[in-house]
């Protein structure tokens, strides 16, 4: 791995590299080893760049978000990590309903900056934690909104280094699901089009979900937010509240008592405890209801 850092400094100078980087650092779970060597690109370009090295020396990076939707392993990741948090940040409005935003940007940024110019359809993204990177690349989505609902084209950096714009089309989505998962691809920007409201109501509506969200989700503690995706046939929190499994615990990852959706970490949490404890609440789920919870958290 040495001498690929150093290729990579000698072709990227700018580039900002970090070694032996602990990964609990960069989720929200706070939880996973150290990272071999952390790439944070700054702009397009540099990220272009990496991307194209990375597959002429036939290294498949691992791409890490605001890391809001993550697990890491306890044993860290040997390789090359790409960290996307604070890059590519800016926003804009394209046109009279039209805003596009960078992908570093925070959900909540967007959505507050649509708000500003009197444009609703994001206000369901505010709590979203994470970035429009990951949202897009999830099809984020809360309280009745989806990414997909408001998200016309996203630009896509590849791993030969090349940019481009994707249509909605060809963006598919579908429930946390997006095309962009089947690539190797990474979002650089996003477009939405939105609805023009008075800028106090759609203000408004931002803060009558921070209300609900504040009283319902364990938003102090470590967690990495939804832990299971919405089964057909029912609500994930709701069945697994119905099996007892509320503060159920391994180790120092528990179903949060706050809300039974959510796993956290009470401290001291391992990838282990968390994946047992996934795995122990879906057959319980399953044997009692017969309905069967998948992880929305996406496990490294």
């Amino acid at each position: 791995m040495i001498q690929i850092i150093d290729k990579i400094r000698e072709n990227i100078p700018s580039l900002e590299l970090r070694s032996e980087q602990p990964l609990s650092k960069f989720t929200s779970f706070r939880i996973g080893g150290n990272a071999e060597c952390v790439a944070l690109p700054k702009n397009e370009k540099e990220l272009a760049m990496l991307l194209k090295l990375s597959n002429e020396m036939d290294i498949k990076p691992a791409i890490l978000g605001a890391g809001t939707n993550v697990l890491a392993p306890d044993a860290g990741v040997r390789g090359l990590v790409i960290c996307l948090k604070d890059c590519l940040d800016g926003m804009e409005r394209i046109s009279d309903t039209g805003i596009r935003v960078m992908a570093g940007v925070t959900m909540s940024r967007a959505a507050l900056f649509a708000a500003g110019h009197g444009l609703s359809g994001l206000e369901f993204a505010h709590g979203i934690p994470g970035s429009v990177g990951g949202g897009v690349f999830m099809n984020a989505g809360a309280y009745g909104g989806e990414i997909k609902d408001v998200c016309t084209r996203v630009r896509i950096v590849d791993e030969h280094g090349d940019c481009r714009w994707l249509n909605r089309d060809e963006i598919g989505f579908s429930y946390r699901h997006s095309a962009i998962q089947d690539h190797s691809w990474i979002v650089v920007a996003a477009e939405f089009e939105l609805e023009p409201k008075p800028a106090e109501e759609v203000r408004s509506r931002i803060k009558e979900l921070i209300g609900k969200r504040t009283a319902s989700q364990p938003l102090d503690m470590p967690s990495a937010g939804s832990a299971f995706k919405r089964p057909v046939g029912g609500y994930a929190a709701a069945l697994i509240e119905q099996t007892g499994l509320k503060g159920f615990r391994v180790g120092g990852a528990a179903v949060s008592e706050k809300h039974a959706g959510f796993v956290v970490n009470l401290g001291g949490a391992t990838a282990e405890d968390v994946k047992s404890l996934l795995q122990q609440v879906s057959d319980r789920v399953y044997d009692h209801t017969g309905i069967r919870l998948e992880p929305e958290v996406r496990i490294w």
